[in-house]
């Protein structure tokens, strides 16, 4: 695959200025509903304290009941609802996004899958996510196990990722960066340890980092990454991990074909270093207690250290 197989168009117009103009209408109005409730509780007080004898008690009708409980209401809701509208016109989907990922939760880490304009899949990867500055990105959420919640505080609120559901949210970065996320439901023993990173780059960088991900695994001819390689693909790791380019495709666990490449180590738990990775290989569950790679064999000095070369060379 060549060049960036995603489809760009144009950005969709800035939604948080309408949701600023909705909330400054509801406030105002509000506030002028407020002081006429008021206004009519302290008029009712005001007639209730005077001499019985001196108010007018003849029936004047219930019009103004008709009109100030059923009609002014209407119309409040009705204007509100036109103004809300327009704020929603955000997401209508006359505007395709820039870039569509579907993102699956898993216990504890996140899969993440962007897909072709064909609706196909492009890349995966795991626990990061790359999308171009001032574009919108649609994603697509779902589980694989327990709920979860996306959340990445700087860029969008938090949506749910629900058991058989299927649940969609947009995201639109306005600077370059990385945005820190998490899960934000409870979801297991790990659930703190559930984090993500959002890097929000330029529509170039963006499309080197794709084309780049979109490659397999590199093939060295460094005698130590190549001896990791060939643990990698021998041992119980190829029985869950996938890496393009080797005999490694299950993928019961993260895509391991760009792990050199990542910010991070078991979704946030770990910075993403030579040390850092043997330390994952060689007790896992001294580092995040539950996670579901068990510590499955006991690897010698040398084959540790060549099995965390080959991954960390893995950019």
């Amino acid at each position: 695959m060549t060049g960036n197989p995603l489809s760009i168009f144009s950005s969709a117009s800035d939604a948080a200025a309408r949701v600023t103009r909705l909330a400054w209408v509801m406030i105002v109005l509000s506030a002028i509903i407020f002081v006429g409730v008021v206004v009519t509780m302290l008029l009712a007080v005001r007639r209730n304290r005077r001499n019985g004898t001196a108010v007018d008690l003849t029936e004047r009708g219930n019009g103004w009941l008709i009109w100030g409980g059923t009609v002014m209401p209407g119309i409040v809701l009705v204007a509100l609802f036109i103004v809300s509208l327009g704020a929603m016109s955000k997401y209508s989907t006359a505007t395709p996004p820039a870039v569509t990922i579907h993102i699956t939760g898993h216990q504890w880490w996140w899969q993440v899958d962007y897909t072709d304009a064909a609706g196909m899949r492009a890349v995966r990867t795991a626990n990061e996510i790359h999308i171009p500055v001032n574009k919108p990105v649609r994603v697509i959420l779902t589980t694989s196990d327990v709920i979860h919640s996306f959340w990445v505080p700087q860029l969008q609120g938090k949506l749910d990722l629900i058991p058989g559901d299927t649940n969609d949210l947009r995201l639109e970065a306005k600077r370059p960066g990385t945005f820190a996320g998490a899960c934000a439901e409870f979801c297991g023993p790990q659930h703190a340890h559930m984090m993500l990173s959002v890097v929000a780059e330029s529509d170039s960088a963006f499309g080197a980092w794709i084309a780049a991900q979109s490659t397999d695994g590199i093939q060295s001819a460094d005698s130590t990454i190549a001896a990791g390689r060939q643990l990698f693909v021998t041992t119980e790791c190829a029985q869950c991990h996938t890496v393009r380019g080797a005999v490694a495709r299950a993928d019961s666990a993260p895509d391991l074909t760009h792990v050199g490449s990542r910010l991070t180590l078991a979704a946030g738990t770990l910075p993403n270093s030579l040390g850092a990775i043997e330390g994952w290989i060689a007790n896992p569950q001294a580092l995040k207690p539950g996670a579901k790679m068990p510590t499955l064999r006991a690897y010698t000095g040398p084959e540790l250290r060549a099995l965390a070369a080959y991954l960390e060379s893995l950019k």
